[in-house]
Parts: C-alpha cells; sequence; structure tokens
C-alpha cells in the first residue's frame, strides 16, 4: 500500500484529509504543494487535478496509482476503503443523507463563510469580509443549535461529516470569527481533537 496526500499545511481542505488518514491509522507521505510558486498550476499538477487545487490523494502503485482530488472525496474513499468498521460513512440510507447533508455544508455554507473569512486575513484573497463573516454566524447559529443535545453531526459517533466540518471551523476565529458564542460547538471540536489519532492543523 502507499498513499501519498498532496497538500498545503494551511489548508483546512487539506487538513481533513490528513486528519482521516491519522483517524484510521494509515500512513501517507504527505506532499507540500507550493501554492504561492504556482506549483499547483503546472501541467504534471493539472493532471491529477485540473482544477490546480489541494489536496489529491494518491492511492497504490506509485506507476498506476488510483487518483483522488477533492478533500470531501478524499474521505468518502478512504472511509470506504480503509474503515472495517463502516463506522465512518454509514451504510444506512437515513445516516448516509445526514452524511451527505454535512458534507455539501462543508462544501457551501462552510466554505463561503468561515474558510473565506480567513482567506482575506491570512491570505488578502479578494472577498468581502464582512459578508463573509455574517455568513459565517448564520452557519455556526445553525449549527449551534443542531448540536444542542447531541455530540456529533450525522451520526451517535463521528463520521466523516465531522471531519468535513472541523478544519475551518476550529480555525474560525483566524478570520475573526469569534467561537464563543456557541458553546456547543466548542464542545464538539473539543470531542474530535479527543479522538484517537487526532493530528491538529497548523494554526
Amino acid at each position: 500500500m502507499t498513499l501519498r496526500l498532496h497538500s498545503f499545511p494551511l489548508s483546512g481542505h487539506a487538513h481533513r484529509a490528513r486528519l482521516m488518514l491519522a483517524l484510521l491509522g494509515l500512513q501517507a507521505e504527505v506532499v507540500d504543494v507550493d501554492l504561492r510558486g504556482g506549483a499547483q498550476k503546472q501541467p504534471s499538477y493539472l493532471a491529477m487535478n485540473a482544477f490546480g487545487q489541494v489536496p489529491v490523494l494518491e492511492d497504490g502503485d506509485p506507476e498506476n496509482p488510483v487518483v483522488i482530488a477533492d478533500s470531501n472525496a478524499i474521505l468518502v474513499y478512504l472511509a470506504g476503503k480503509y474503515d472495517r468498521s463502516g463506522r465512518w460513512l454509514p451504510a444506512d440510507p437515513a445516516t448516509a443523507a445526514q452524511v451527505q447533508r454535512w458534507l455539501s455544508v462543508a462544501a457551501g455554507q462552510l466554505l463561503m463563510g468561515p474558510a473565506r473569512a480567513r482567506m482575506v486575513k491570512l491570505f488578502s484573497s479578494p472577498f468581502d469580509h464582512d459578508a463573509c463573516r455574517q455568513a459565517a454566524t448564520q452557519l455556526f447559529d445553525v449549527m449551534e443549535q443542531h448540536l444542542q443535545g447531541r455530540d456529533w453531526l450525522a451520526a451517535t459517533h463521528a463520521t466523516i461529516a465531522d471531519i468535513a466540518l472541523y478544519s475551518y471551523t476550529a480555525h474560525a476565529p483566524e478570520g475573526d470569527v469569534s467561537l464563543e458564542p456557541y458553546p456547543g460547538i466548542r464542545a464538539w471540536i473539543a470531542r474530535i481533537e479527543a479522538l484517537p489519532g487526532f493530528v491538529p492543523m497548523r494554526a
């Protein structure tokens, strides 16, 4: 088994993949992509991900690997292939639908809100910071209400839905989005960080 993850240390999308690998006890070669230098726009990288984004996972024979682009797709792949318990990506339709719902939130409201607010502050990205902070607040209001009386987003145990939402939520303060008004979210973050194998994202 050969696993190679093309990553970037400050990317929440890349951290999702790194965290999932760690929680599954999988060893992978981590290749840091020089985003500032434009490595993600080179033909060799675009051959793996035509959108020029991190992360990208390669699995198997280095000469002919399975290549998975997109962080949520990587979560689905790793859970489906390597989680023998079936807990990270439950098979029953109702729970699977709840997981998919939160994966959609991770690709939508989470990206448009806390992720982009953070990008403005850390990388001077050309987004409207006030609008991103407002979107983050709207998302966190929903998450806080959803977590009342439950420990996890989609099931009675942690799933890839929780991993997909964790990184940009936990690091929202880096985008000037406070988590102080959200005790339920902060408790959920602490539960994820207590999972065996947890690895933090670089601040």
